[in-house]
């Protein structure tokens, strides 16, 4: 695996004893860490595009947790974060947790506890980012799809037949026949299913 490869996890905590202790187990088990007394430092660090995760605490000196996890939100940043902390209560855990945080910890935890929550937020990371690439290919093929084949997609994916779809678009059924094997050609859709599925991903709003 390349160092590019290699998965890297984020830490802010403004205790340092924590902070170096975290990045150490971190990297005792072939990770790459980054460690950050402060949100701002984290932020204006530059990020490799590569599976990441975040172990932040909800104390921070510039500003708390919750805060940087609804700024990386805003900005599109999506990182999965692992919240640590030394006085969580039920209403902080719930909103970290609906705002889409991996874990919650209480200190003192188990670094046992804290690397399994890493590996699962590095799992879903790879998950979101393998998504996003068939996505970006998915919108590559759209790409290619002239006026009429869209068209012709658009009301295919909306259950309508050849014929009635031909009367819509004013145009004879074999004509539309061949636009509709263009456009599964140049999706790479095996069926009408496919199709279907491919353009639910696209967010192509059927045809009323």
């Amino acid at each position: 695996m390349s160092v590019a490869e290699v998965p890297t996890v984020f830490i802010i905590d403004d205790d340092a004893g924590m902070r170096e202790s975290i990045h150490d187990l971190v990297e005792s088990v072939s990770l790459h860490a980054e460690s950050f007394s402060t949100a701002q430092g984290f932020l204006s660090g530059e990020r490799q595009d590569g599976p990441s995760c975040l172990v932040l605490d909800v104390r921070l000196p510039d500003t708390s947790g919750l805060d940087l996890q609804q700024e990386l939100s805003r900005a599109g940043i999506r990182i999965p974060i692992i919240f640590i902390t030394g006085y969580a209560d039920i209403p902080m855990t719930v909103k970290a947790m609906k705002s889409g945080a991996v874990e919650f910890l209480t200190k003192p935890f188990r670094e046992q506890d804290l690397l399994d929550v890493i590996h699962r937020a590095l799992r879903c990371d790879r998950g979101i980012r393998e998504k996003q690439k068939q996505l970006a290919e998915l919108q590559k093929r759209y790409g290619t799809l002239s006026a009429r084949e869209d068209e012709v997609m658009n009301l295919v994916v909306s259950g309508l037949l050849n014929k009635q779809i031909a009367a819509e678009l004013g145009a004879s059924e074999t004509t539309v026949k061949i636009h509709r094997g263009r456009v599964m050609q140049k999706m790479q859709a095996k069926s009408l299913p496919d199709l279907v599925r491919m353009a639910d991903r696209l967010k192509i709003s059927p045809h009323r």
